[in-house]
This record gives C-alpha cells, sequence and structure tokens, in this order.
C-alpha cells in the first residue's frame, strides 16, 4: 500500500530538483557509467513527460576526469582536482547529450560557484536563466565550477549546491540519489539491527546523530552533509527524499511514491522566495550578538532587533549587507539585513533608541534589524 503522505508530496511537487552523486555515476575505477548516465536520463524525461519541471544538479565531473586520464585515483590537491574538472566537465555533458538527444530534451549545462548565490543581481539571473530553459524544455544540468573555485568560494559539495539550487527555484521537492539506501537508524556498517527510516518529520540533534562520518571514495559528501542539505531545504517548507541511485528505475519508483528511501518532511509554511535568499543562502558578512531578552523577542514575539540587545558586532559589512544574529554563545539563530555598518552597528551596543542620534548624529532607523527584513533560522 502507496504512503499517502509520500503520493501528496510527489504529486503536488510542480518543479524537482535532482541530484545525482559521483560514486552512482561512475564505476568502481573512477570511469563514467555511460549506461548509468542513460538510465538518469529516460528516468528525468519520463518525468518531464508527465508535466514536472525539473532540473538536475549533477556531481561527477571530477570523477569522469579521473576516468578520462586514467589516473590511479583521485587527487587530493586542488590544482589537480580543478585540472580533472575541466576534463570530466565535457565528458559528463557529452554523455548528457547523447542520452537526451534520442528523447529530443536538450542539455543545458549552468557552472556556479556559491558567491553567485551570494550576489543578489546574479542569483536572481541564475533564477530566470532555469526558468527560461523550462520554458524551452531543456533539462538544466548544474554543477560547481570547480575549475575557478577556491576554499573561500566552494559549497563544499553538491549536496550543499542541489539545497540552495531547490531554494532557488522554489522546488517543493529535492530528490537526492547517494550510494546508500536512505537514513538509517544506526550506522548498519557496525549495527546488524540497524533499520530503514522511512520517513524523518524533522531533522533534530538526535536525527543529525545518526550521521556516520564517512565519506565515499569518488565523492565529497557524507551522510552528514546530505542531512545538512535536507535541513535547508525542509526548513523552507520542501521535502527531500533520499534513495540508492544505483538502484534499477529508482528516480520512476520514487515519483511513483513506492517505499523507497527516506523523505524528511517540511517544518512549517513555505518560506518566501526573498527570505529564502537572507535566511538561507547569502553568507553572513558579519556578526551581531545578543542578550537573552532580545533573542526571546526576535525569536518567539516576532520583533525587530534593537540596539539596547546587542552586546558585541564582529566582521566587516555595510548597511544593507546580511548578518547573523547569534546568542552570546555564538548559537545562531536568525539573520537579516542589517540598517547599519558594522562600524555603526559597534557604536550603538547596549543604547536606547533615543540615544542613536546622539552616538551617530543622526537616526536613521530605530533598529539594527527591521522584522520585515530579518528571518529566523533556529
Amino acid at each position: 500500500m502507496l504512503d499517502p503522505v509520500r503520493q501528496e508530496v510527489v504529486t503536488t511537487a510542480h518543479t524537482v530538483v535532482v541530484k545525482v552523486g559521483t560514486n552512482v555515476l561512475t564505476d568502481n575505477a573512477g570511469r563514467l557509467d555511460r549506461d548509468r548516465v542513460r538510465s538518469l536520463a529516460e528516468q528525468v524525461v519520463r518525468l518531464q513527460s508527465s508535466g514536472k519541471k525539473v532540473a538536475l544538479v549533477s556531481s561527477g565531473a571530477i570523477g569522469a576526469g579521473v576516468g578520462e586520464l586514467q589516473l590511479p585515483g583521485r587527487p587530493t590537491d586542488l590544482p589537480r582536482l580543478q585540472a580533472c574538472a575541466a576534463v570530466g566537465q565535457g565528458v559528463l555533458m557529452q554523455a548528457y547529450r547523447e542520452a537526451l538527444a534520442s528523447h529530443g530534451v536538450r542539455a543545458a549545462q549552468i557552472l556556479l560557484t556559491a558567491s553567485d548565490f551570494d550576489h543578489r543581481a546574479r542569483y536572481l539571473n541564475a533564477r530566470n536563466t532555469v526558468l527560461s530553459l523550462f520554458e524551452w524544455g531543456c533539462l538544466p544540468i548544474i554543477n560547481e565550477n570547480d575549475t575557478v573555485s577556491v576554499a573561500e568560494i566552494r559549497f563544499g559539495d553538491n549536496d550543499h549546491l542541489a539545497a540552495m539550487v531547490t531554494n532557488l527555484l522554489r522546488a517543493p521537492l529535492l530528490v537526492l540519489l547517494t550510494n546508500v539506501d536512505g537514513l538509517y537508524s544506526n550506522d548498519p556498517k557496525v549495527d546488524p539491527t540497524a533499520h530503514l527510516l522511512a520517513t524523518v518529520p524533522a531533522i533534530d540533534a538526535e536525527v543529525a546523530g545518526l550521521a556516520a562520518d564517512t565519506k565515499s571514495a569518488l565523492g565529497t559528501g557524507g551522510m552528514r552533509s546530505k542531512l545538512r542539505a535536507a535541513r535547508l531545504v525542509t526548513a523552507s517548507g520542501e521535502a527531500v527524499v533520499m534513495a540508492n541511485g544505483s538502484l534499477d528505475r529508482i528516480l520512476d519508483r520514487v515519483m511513483s511514491a513506492e517505499p523507497v528511501g527516506t523523505l524528511f518532511l517540511p517544518h512549517g509554511s513555505t518560506v518566501p522566495s526573498w527570505k529564502r535568499w537572507v535566511g538561507y543562502t547569502a553568507q553572513p558578512k558579519g556578526k551581531l550578538f545578543t542578550d537573552p531578552g532580545a533573542r526571546v523577542a526576535v525569536e518567539s514575539k516576532g520583533k525587530s532587533l534593537l540596539p539596547i540587545g546587542v552586546v558585541r558586532v564582529t566582521g566587516d559589512f555595510r548597511k544593507g549587507d546580511v548578518v547573523a544574529v547569534c546568542d552570546a554563545a555564538g548559537g545562531e539563530y536568525a539573520r537579516g539585513l542589517c540598517n547599519y555598518s558594522a562600524d555603526d552597528a559597534g557604536r550603538l551596543c547596549g543604547l536606547r533608541t533615543d540615544q542613536i542620534a546622539e552616538a551617530l548624529g543622526a537616526a536613521p532607523y530605530e533598529e539594527l534589524i527591521h522584522r520585515d527584513n530579518l528571518v529566523v533560522i533556529g
């Protein structure tokens, strides 16, 4: 019997982001598995034919480069990893183009860095590009621009990128195709009684603790990264399914609401597009540390953040930049657009609103962050 909750999730998802990991697309030697690529392409086309818009976040460029260059294994230094990506990205896209061509679908390559999501105009440009590709019936194939990314502008792994793309498109469903069946009650490698969790209502500390501290041989992510990605999506009001991408017709089965993988349910209501960017996409340029009273006012009472509740300011930010709002111990619980620069915000720490003009010579805003520009993420 099909799960009615799963049925509702897959039926109502007008847009689906599918993320496929390196180990799903490559064999044990690191070479690109073209049969697997063809199978995935066929399933994506069927999903498009059902009337849904689909974006594919595909790993595999570095793995494909390793195979194409006949290297003994994945390099560990950044220049060679980026060189592998430069070779492998073309190989990967050629495989997708060939697999999709027989179905009359065109592949569209989109390479992104984390800084593209931090910059509001570039963020919106990326969204508009994908939406235009949807209108033309193309399949956007998205990957990190590994050849230019450095530590400061990397997503870290394509699980995170897939979550960011899901929020970018306000897609109701993210499907993570990986090399495991889903989330288990314990590490099945060490606990024979561990069982697959069919549904996870909320990703809390207990669920996060179930992630084994491992990652695959060719990929960059592990279960921890997948849970972080799932939490980013579910916190915005969307659902995630994690399933084993090596299983036959797995995407078909997920979209038919079969009991495969793990379904992560959304938390609360859907978050508007701009709040997704402020709260879950753009990287904060600084931090405002608050006292307990300010946290209660912001988190529980829906109030703006006033200077009197801020005890310390760090970072280098300008008026209008995204900043993190933290408790005194550094725990982040909100993000917002700050009305003042870091220097001015520092001068206002602990002051009443009627003292702002005396401190700065003018009082353009009573709030450091107005409630309309504030997103609670704790």
